[in-house]
């Protein structure tokens, strides 16, 4: 994809705040779990954490998964721009926390969300310009809820990770291509 970091980092950080809530789990129960998000995905120029930051995010990540899980363009289309619409943009040029120059579109002074929505949203919408949007996908792995972004050149990938969900569904597919039932994996009897 020729996105630069900051597009790419965007969009590994709304993948990560839409698998915070997987099946049962959610990562985002309390503040001190915002903040560790906030932390780890080193998202720049915010305050203190609250509670109302916490409920809007969790609701911003829900938006952001009808993004991802959207059945077709139009409604991929559809989806963001309604999220893109709620969202103060004021595109900027800054240098931060070893980063080289890169555009920030969330206005000052946002709140946590707007700053998320603005900056991820913005990446989201640039996929889809460049008619990429189709790399927008879902684990295909029968038990994951995880989103992706398929960087692969090929557009090939179909697993959230290849070294969880990936190994776990080819070795399943290996193991049920073995089983006595499809005439293969018997054991020979032995010669002599």
């Amino acid at each position: 994809m020729p996105f630069g970091h900051d597009m790419v980092y965007s969009l590994a950080t709304v993948v990560e705040l839409i698998n915070t809530a997987t099946g049962d789990h959610d990562g985002l129960t309390d503040i001190d779990d915002l903040r560790a998000f906030v932390r780890s995905r080193r998202v720049s120029g915010v305050g203190a954490v609250t509670g109302r930051d916490l409920a809007e995010v969790r609701m911003l990540r829900a938006d952001f998964h009808d993004v991802f899980t959207a059945p077709d363009r139009a409604a991929v289309v559809t989806r963001l721009n309604k999220l893109l619409g709620r969202t103060r943009i004021t595109p900027r040029l800054t240098e931060h926390d070893g980063f080289p120059l890169h555009v920030h579109y969330f206005a000052p002074g946002a709140s946590l969300a707007e700053h998320l929505a603005a900056d991820c949203g913005v990446a989201l919408a640039h996929v889809l310009a460049e008619d990429e949007w189709d790399r927008l996908r879902k684990c295909r792995a029968p038990d994951c809820d995880n989103v992706f972004v398929d960087e692969s050149r090929n557009r090939s990938r179909v697993y959230c990770d290849s070294r969880t969900c990936g190994n776990r569904m080819h070795v399943a597919a290996y193991r049920a291509r073995r089983r006595p039932e499809s005439g293969q994996g018997k054991k020979r009897p032995a010669l002599g």
